[in-house]
């Protein structure tokens, strides 16, 4: 089985130890048991624990297997939106399962290690160049029109924008610690770019459910966090 190094990252593999969230692998191994075809395709849990110990790495504060399970969950409420849930879900799982923030191509060389592991595990070429696509599609979260599984990812994913004003801090706070290694000022100018770019968008949310459920509440967050950055 490959160990997924990702393309370009010279961090050496993870080494697989037990998985914290049992609930989780159970999720990685029936999604993977149904996208995958051939007569005899590799045992899917190697692969779920590999992925479990980067979305685990000490160098995540938000972007740790909380937030996967959470964007899977948000996935699952927009299934019936998407063409191809199931692809959706995988990019879900690699969707930063390379994240060095100090690193600016995270998504590219997340996008590349699902083209190997799951070409590898016996998926479909077709589905696995979706599942990359959809993975290099988080780094604008500006699906085009009619991208209906793009616009369930971007969805899923920007979700946590929409907590609560508790949980939102929160999130920002662990964003913040990610980045530790970058001074204050920079922080707050690079987090505020961002931020402005997110509230440039038209919309937010693409899915009719998304726009509905999480639209105000998340304006009303990112615009708050970015007056209290001084934006």
């Amino acid at each position: 089985m490959v160990t997924m190094p990702a393309p370009g990252d010279n961090q050496p593999a993870p080494s697989a130890p037990e998985p914290t969230d049992p609930a989780l692998l159970d999720r990685w191994t029936a999604l993977l048991t149904r996208c995958r075809s051939g007569a005899a395709p590799p045992d899917p849990v190697p692969y779920g624990m590999n992925l479990l110990e980067r979305w685990g790495e000490s160098q995540r504060r938000y972007h740790t297997a909380a937030h996967l399970a959470a964007v899977l969950d948000r996935i699952d409420e927009l299934a019936a939106h998407a063409d191809d849930p199931d692809a959706v879900r995988l990019a879900a799982w690699f969707h930063d399962a390379v994240y060095r923030p100090e690193h600016s191509e995270n998504e590219e060389r997340s996008a590349r290690l699902a083209q190997v592991a799951l070409a590898e595990a016996g998926v479909e070429a077709e589905r696995v160049a979706e599942v990359a696509r959809l993975v290099r599609l988080t780094v604008t979260h500006d699906p085009h029109a009619g991208d209906r599984n793009g616009e369930v990812l971007c969805d899923a994913d920007l979700a946590v924008l929409a907590g609560t004003p508790t949980a939102y801090a929160a999130y920002a706070a662990a964003v913040r610690e990610e980045y530790g290694f970058v001074p204050a000022d920079a922080f707050r100018e690079g987090r505020a770019t961002v931020l402005r770019q997110l509230l440039g968008l038209p919309r937010l949310f693409r899915t009719e459910t998304g726009y509905a459920r999480w639209e105000a509440a998340a304006r009303h967050n990112v615009g708050t966090e970015l007056e209290l950055l001084g934006g």
